[in-house]
């Protein structure tokens, strides 16, 4: 009889994904300290859940990377976008002036927009939720059990806006045991984070608790100079809390709520040329001596330092094993959040590009998941996923102090799918999975774009550049097949066939009186992938060395484009389109290792190819393909990361690590300005931990120790509004850690 994995996922994660290699397997857990992470001689079995049952990693025939708290404490990784270089093919950073707003790509797919018409390609889940909007999402990592990251289109489990992939940030869950930990953290900058949570039960384990907390604070990389305050610090505050009734084996209710308040100022940028606009140097004579500077988070802005945002949700779990084949698992969830933010495209006191933005978003999802195991040779697992939700805001733009154009309205949606996969075993080395997801789903788009006579924004001009009220239906099926075959116990190669599936809708920056075209509806966009692999532990488990290539077409490809019109005076003004590129074919392969060469020498890391290119870009009824490229796409990216560790004589343990990463070049945005563009680039960065007994271990940390200057994203704003800056990624930086656990 076949080992049962239903029983053993049930109180797993919903969706949790698999771990790669570079999970660093043989770390110890936490009240393992001492010396058994120093006497490793293998890396062991990493289990996860990536079908929703439990499985090794090298059983699983997914590309995938996941991190243990262990490994993200040892990398340093504060927040999700320092897991950028560690796993292959992943793009991620902060979106435009912003702190937490996330901008993820995996594989050259992805979305750099956050406004509310459009949605995300990388989908980001907080333990079994998915978070609809990328405002907050770019998470802080405390009391973490693991992040994972699978990459390639996850159409048929996840489903929704997943059609690069999915990253899963998992919380610690809850334990009979009593435990907790309290972390301090000051640094660079006068850093300043404090990080604590505690754990345990009552009435023998049948009602269980957790509570986290975090506050993280930093100075800026910058000054505005106009009012001497600071830009790009942090100021962000988050808690979580977690609540169990554990009825019976085969029953128990959980519980969850999160909150993030981030009241970071304004991000510092750097202005990369004079302006260059006739009309702002005429309206504005003193603009001309504003030349760039040499600080690259310096500013000069007149707009408020505010850039906050308010992140909640609160879920419940229900999880019945209904008798020896059947599990079910409710999940019921809300999230909301709340943004107001500034950026000031032209970094000076001028009102040559302010834009003020508020948004808001709030969602309801229900999930009904159903997993069959008997133990022989088919498994599988099926459900139901219902989304409810509602996003909007307001864009207040200032353009020359003459052009007041107020950007209004609100996204329904409401989705509804059901899938399922199945794993059919054909003989004892060949497995088949088939899977299968249905969606349909509504998008109600309501837009009211209008223009002011002044900058206070309260009295209309009379200019209705958009208005309208319209909805439209997507419907989509993403199926999925895979085969693989175990050529050895240690040895495993697959083949993989997928969709990605990603809904259109509405531009709510349309202009439909100057660009009618503006208010027709962009199509829903795919992905069709294949992929080949392998999964293998060589030299006696002392190596995991795991590869992938993959060839995706990419259908219908939706971009945010910021552009101009010309007016009927002949002046050309700032428009933001959205349209769709018809075709493109991205081609890339990975390697991702990790080996144990001797007791006290860990090396791991990663290497990625890709090649993005598109087929198919009409314009103006012309192919201007070849003259097009994928942004966000590295051709070649990599890391590597060794560590020393031993034992020490008194009791404890010693590490040190160095980690350097690379990319090469790569344009952050769809006008491909060669001066934004990032060139080519390399980080180097290292730590020291000891760890002192069970209980106590301190940590130094190095960012960046180059202090290499890199743009993550810009603005070639020339034409329209003689704008050209950009926002770079964090100086070099360094950390004292001391942390405490039971």
């Amino acid at each position: 009889m076949k080992r049962k994995y239903l029983s053993l996922a049930i109180g797993s994660v919903l969706l949790t994904a698999l771990a790669s290699p570079v999970a660093w397997a043989q770390d110890a857990a936490p009240s393992d300290a001492g010396t058994a992470e120093a006497k490793a001689t293998n890396l062991g079995a990493v289990t996860v859940t990536a079908r929703k049952r439990e499985e090794t990693l090298q059983e699983v025939p997914v590309a995938v990377t996941a991190f243990t708290a262990d490994a993200l404490d040892k990398l340093n990784v504060e927040d999700l976008s320092d897991l950028d270089a560690q796993v292959p093919n992943l793009t991620i950073y902060a979106a435009r002036g912003s702190s937490s707003t996330v901008t993820a790509y995996i594989r050259g797919v992805g979305q750099s927009d956050p406004l509310w018409g459009v949605d995300p390609g990388v989908g980001i889940y907080l333990d079994d939720v998915y978070i609809a909007r990328p405002q907050g999402a770019l998470l802080d990592v405390f009391d973490v059990e693991r992040v994972e990251v699978l990459r390639g289109p996850q159409g048929t489990l996840y489903g929704k806006n997943t059609i690069g992939g999915a990253i899963k940030y998992i919380s610690r869950g809850l334990s009979k045991d009593t435990e907790g930990f309290a972390s301090m953290t000051m640094g660079s900058h006068d850093r300043l984070d404090v990080k604590a949570g505690l754990g345990g039960s009552v009435a023998d384990g049948v009602l269980r608790g957790r509570i986290a907390a975090a506050s993280l604070n930093r100075d800026g990389y910058g000054e505005n100079l106009t009012n001497d305050q600071p830009v790009s610090d942090k100021e962000i505050n988050a808690m979580r809390l977690e609540l169990g009734a554990y009825a019976s084996d085969d029953l128990n209710f959980q519980f969850a709520a999160d909150w993030m308040d981030d009241q970071s100022g304004m991000r510092g940028g750097k202005l990369l040329s004079a302006n260059t606009s006739p009309l702002a140097n005429l309206l504005f004579p003193g603009l001309s001596a504003y030349q760039p500077l040499d600080d690259r988070y310096d500013i000069r802005s007149g707009m408020p330092n505010v850039n906050d945002t308010t992140m909640k949700g609160a879920s419940a779990t229900v999880n019945w094993r209904a008798n020896e084949n059947w599990s079910l698992k409710y999940v019921a969830a809300k999230r909301e959040s709340d943004t107001e933010t500034n950026i000031d495209f032209d970094m000076t006191p001028y009102p040559v590009a302010d834009v003020k933005a508020f948004y808001q978003d709030s969602q309801v999802s229900h999930e009904l998941q159903a997993n069959f195991d008997a133990g022989g040779s088919a498994r599988g697992v099926m459900g139901i996923y219902y989304f409810d939700g509602e996003a909007g805001g307001q864009v207040l733009n200032n353009f020359f102090g003459l052009s007041f154009g107020d950007t209004q309205g609100r996204v329904f949606t409401e989705s509804l799918s059901f899938y399922t996969d199945w794993t059919f075993d054909l003989g004892e080395k060949w497995k088949l999975d088939v899977g299968a997801r249905y969606t349909d789903e509504d998008k109600h788009a309501i837009a009211h774009n209008i223009g002011y006579t002044d900058n206070t924004f309260s009295t209309p001009n009379g200019v209705v550049a958009a208005n309208f009220d319209k909805t439209i239906n997507f419907k989509n099926v993403s199926p999925k097949i895979s085969l693989d075959y175990e050529v050895t116990p240690d040895i495993m190669v697959y083949g993989l066939a997928s969709r990605g599936f990603k809904s259109g809708g509405y531009n709510i920056r349309a202009n439909t009186t100057a660009v009618p075209r503006s208010g027709e509806p962009f199509d829903d966009e795919s992905v069709d992938s294949l992929e080949i692999g392998t999964k293998m532990g060589l030299l006696d488990q002392t190596l995991f060395l795991n590869l992938a290539a993959f060839h995706n077409v990419y259908k219908d490809i939706q971009l945010s484009v910021f552009t101009q019109y010309i007016d009927a005076a002949g002046n050309p003004q700032f428009f933001g389109d959205f349209t769709n590129a018809g075709k493109g074919t991205i081609d890339g392969a990975e390697v991702e290792y990790q080996w144990l060469p001797t007791e006290h020498w860990a090396i791991s890391g990663n290497l990625a190819w890709l090649d993005a290119k598109y087929d198919e870009f009409i314009t103006a009824g012309v192919n201007v393909a070849d003259n097009q490229k994928f942004t966000n796409a590295p051709e070649f990216s990599g890391a590597v990361n060794v560590e020393w560790r031993t034992a020490l004589a008194g009791g404890g343990n010693l590490s040190a690590r160095v980690g350097y990463s690379y990319q090469s070049e790569v344009y952050p945005t769809t006008d491909l300005s060669e001066a934004i563009k990032q060139p080519g680039y390399g980080l180097v960065n290292a730590g020291v931990t000891w760890r002192v007994n069970d209980a106590w271990s301190f940590a130094l940390a190095g960012t960046n120790l180059a202090d290499e200057e890199y743009r993550t994203t810009g603005y070639n704003l020339q034409t329209a509004l003689g704008v050209l800056s950009g926002f770079y990624g964090a100086p070099r930086e360094y950390s004292l850690t001391a942390r405490y656990q039971f």
